[in-house]
């Protein structure tokens, strides 16, 4: 039976990396649940790209950062913040998508 994100990750945010980027940030509950989901990839680029619908090469980085428990995503953003059209200039609102991982 799949499990869904919330139950390993206490906190899930995104947030600017400059004008041109975004950065998703997944803090895990424990360390065990850490160890698990980088032990067996269970968050990986191609995912990151089905889930937030863009292409794999715009997955710039994915890194794991054991003294937090977490694994930092960043892209490259859609539309440079604050260009016209551009509805969420701090990038706060972009992390809903990753809500849906299940494990």
């Amino acid at each position: 039976m799949k499990r869904n994100i919330l139950e390993a990750a206490k906190v899930i945010r995104s947030k600017n990396a400059g004008p041109y980027e975004l950065t998703f940030d997944i803090i895990f509950k424990n360390k065990e649940f850490f160890e698990m989901f980088k032990s067996q990839q269970l968050i990986n680029r191609q995912q990151m790209a089905g889930i937030l619908k863009i292409n794999e090469s715009d997955v710039l980085n994915l890194v794991w950062f054991s003294p937090a428990n977490a694994v930092k995503i960043t892209i490259k953003r859609p539309m440079p913040s604050g260009a016209p059209g551009e509805t969420d200039i701090y990038g706060a609102q972009q992390h809903a998508p990753l809500l849906a991982i299940e494990f």
